[in-house]
């Protein structure tokens, strides 16, 4: 019996090719469809049983994509930033997170974000950013648990090829870190 988690990797394996709207949306619905797997599925029982800060849950060996869980806490904002060149799709399994998304202004004081919009994500919704989008995150309940599907894995683009930026508050607006 094949069962949520293997149905998400192994279809999305199937559907896999070069950045599409369509792979997007494949990629949002069966995401959003994996925040509906039953409790008692073993691999959904240890995250709820050991809420982890992260945990990889598959990488498909020939695609390169990941999907990773995250067991938020009340109030845990991940300040702005971007994913580089990946693009990524959050879904949540139980609890709220915020997503805020900027854009980056670059001006003669150098640059800053001014913030577009935020959604409150909720089980059964999944949302997409694609290279370059600009978010944080902020978790609005007590708990929650996230997946976090990413197209390529985000340490090598973070710590190895440095392409993501994240951005730090000064005096109430977010600039660059570095």
């Amino acid at each position: 019996m094949t069962d949520a988690l293997q149905t998400f990797a192994s279809g999305l394996a199937a559907a896999w090719g070069p950045l599409t709207s369509e792979l997007v949306a494949e990629a949002c619905g069966r995401l959003a469809r994996l925040t509906a797997a039953s409790p008692d599925e073993p691999w959904l029982a240890d995250l709820r049983r050991d809420a982890p800060a992260g945990r990889e849950l598959c990488r498909d060996p020939d695609h390169g994509f990941v999907l990773m869980a995250h067991t938020e806490q009340a109030g845990l904002l991940r300040p702005p930033h971007d994913h580089g060149r990946a693009w990524v799709v959050y879904a949540v399994q139980s609890g709220e997170i915020e997503i805020r998304t900027y854009a980056r202004i670059d001006g003669p004081d150098g640059a800053r974000l001014v913030r577009r919009d935020a959604t409150v994500l909720r089980p059964g919704l999944a949302l997409a950013y694609l290279p370059g989008d600009i978010h944080d995150t902020r978790c609005l309940s007590d708990t929650a648990l996230l997946f976090r599907f990413t197209e390529r894995d985000l340490r090598v683009e973070d710590k190895v090829e440095r392409r993501m930026t994240r951005y730090v508050d000064r005096g109430g607006v977010w600039r660059p870190a570095a």
